[in-house]
């Protein structure tokens, strides 16, 4: 097979974590990002092996399947429902972390990136090669690339170039069997499957091959905040109808939400829009006085740099920080809830007042963005890969709450809050079905029964919301690949049975 050589000599003894080990719960915790899952009540692994080598792999799929053991892989650690390290039944965690070569081939565009690598581990390698070429995906540095691209996979380039699992060109998969097969072995059904269609479904992916693409040497950054007072509800209605429809180069996520009360000395609630332009400013300001005068947006608002340290300055990282900070495999973690909606028609104005007040009612950070699509992504089919939700989309909704008080009624609280955000804005978002997206997980949408057989019927019930119309391809591919459900999760693709 035309693969290149990741093996690590590594003794598998060595690699091995039980309770009764004392780096177990270090190795756990590393990547763990959401401390609504670690708490003394959550399951723990039985097992946890990080591997360096597929034969590692091979051996814990073995062992797990003779011993009736469920398999959960973690890349990156921030599944938003906690899957990737947390089961109601006796599990092992495949931890890929020491699994994260990245391979970069300027001459052809394109780049092999084991599955345990972060997203800013692949976006330092790129930059320390080449200013202009990048990957479409993700801006939180920590997050691994295994997930990322196995549900799909945005960030700000998505106008330009699409999701992430666009790019993907090649991957290397170990079945059910142990078997280790590339794109012309896997076969096109599988290899359309991986790309979108949920990690830990059809087998572990170990890595990827994609390709890179073309950025300008300056890009242009700017962040426009807009309170009550400054007409926010009217621009973000205005953003509706402009922000899908802007040249491809031109990114702009707006942001209901409430504010810190340091920042403006009481609580308030604040519109905040976020661009990226591929581009120099020189370029930005007439286009946006053209297409988008609502905003107003000033010279003084923008600020260019490259592509690399965009990627930094969008995750929160102050100016001119050092791109070694793209290295960083944990960032601040809290305890969180999400979930996600798409949109099809502009949302009237006087439901997004309605919808403003509903942020004055949470006690912490909780938030909603909205992201944009139009561009590329109304061009790619929705059958490309299971990523089901393109043409006729303005664009994708993500609601957001956070919290730091380490309490069981915190946590209901703020679960409470978005769950009713939620339920509000049923009007105004996509319907039958109503669309989620796969790596936003929530397990308020539908379960399947980790404990034995799942009927398709049950799991249509979320698998028509993550994938659309592309959910019955990717259960026939299940059921070729994967015909016992070894892999498997309370929202992973069951075979027909």
């Amino acid at each position: 097979m035309p693969f290149p050589k990741f093996e690590h000599s590594s003794s598998i003894s060595n690699l091995i974590y039980t309770p009764q080990n004392s780096s177990y719960s270090s190795v756990l915790h590393f990547t763990l990002q959401d401390l609504r899952f670690n708490t003394s009540s959550t399951p723990k692994p039985l097992v946890i092996v990080t591997p360096t080598s597929v034969s590692h792999i091979q051996s814990v799929i073995s062992c797990c399947r003779k011993h009736g053991l469920q398999l959960r892989i973690r890349s990156g650690g921030h599944d938003y429902e906690g899957l990737s390290y947390v089961s109601a039944v006796p599990f092992v965690v495949l931890d890929m972390i020491n699994m994260r070569d990245i391979k970069v081939d300027v001459a052809n565009n394109n780049a092999w990136v084991q599955a345990g690598a972060s997203l800013g581990e692949l976006y330092y390698k790129i930059t320390q090669i080449s200013r202009n070429l990048a990957f479409p995906a993700g801006v939180c540095p920590s997050v691994g690339i295994g997930g990322h691209i196995s549900g799909g996979g945005y960030g700000p380039l998505l106008r330009k170039y699409g999701i992430a699992a666009d790019q993907v060109i090649d991957a290397q998969l170990i079945d059910v069997n142990g078997r280790l097969m590339d794109r012309a072995s896997m076969g096109e059904d599988v290899f359309w499957a991986i790309r979108g269609g949920g990690g830990n479904t059809f087998g572990v992916v170990i890595a990827w091959k994609v390709s890179l693409v073309s950025v300008p040497s300056t890009v242009t950054l700017f962040t426009v905040p807009r309170t009550l007072e400054q007409n926010a509800i009217k621009i973000v209605h205005r953003w509706q109808y402009v922000a899908n429809k802007l040249p491809d180069e031109l990114y702009i996520l707006s942001v209901m939400g409430k504010t810190n009360a340091s920042e403006v000395g009481s609580d308030s609630v604040k519109a905040t829009f976020f661009g990226l332009f591929l581009g120099g400013i020189n370029q930005l300001l007439p286009l946006m006085q053209e297409r988008f005068p609502e905003l107003g947006l000033v010279k003084e608002d923008c600020s260019e740099m490259g592509w690399a340290e965009s990627i930094l300055n969008i995750a929160g990282f102050p100016a001119n920080t050092s791109l070694d900070n793209l290295l960083t495999r944990t960032l601040l973690k809290a305890r969180t809830k999400s979930k996600s909606d798409y949109v099809k028609e502009a949302i009237p104005e006087d439901a997004l007042e309605r919808l403003w007040k509903r942020f004055y009612e949470v006690d912490d950070l909780g938030f909603m963005y909205m992201v944009p699509y139009g561009g590329r992504m109304s061009r790619v089919p929705e059958s490309s890969v299971p990523f089901a939700h393109r043409a006729g989309y303005l664009y994708k909704i993500g609601y957001f709450a956070t919290w730091n008080e380490d309490t069981n009624r915190a946590s209901q609280r703020h679960i409470n809050w978005i769950r009713k955000l939620y339920s509000r804005m049923t009007p105004y978002v996509s319907k039958n079905p109503r669309g989620a997206y796969i790596n936003y997980r929530d397990l308020d949408i539908g379960v399947n029964n980790v404990l034995g057989q799942t009927s398709y019927a049950k799991a249509s019930i979320w698998g028509k919301k993550y994938y659309g119309d592309n959910f019955d391809r990717l259960v026939r591919v299940k059921t070729a690949i994967d015909p016992t459900n070894f892999f498997r999760n309370e929202q992973s693709i069951p075979p027909l049975l």
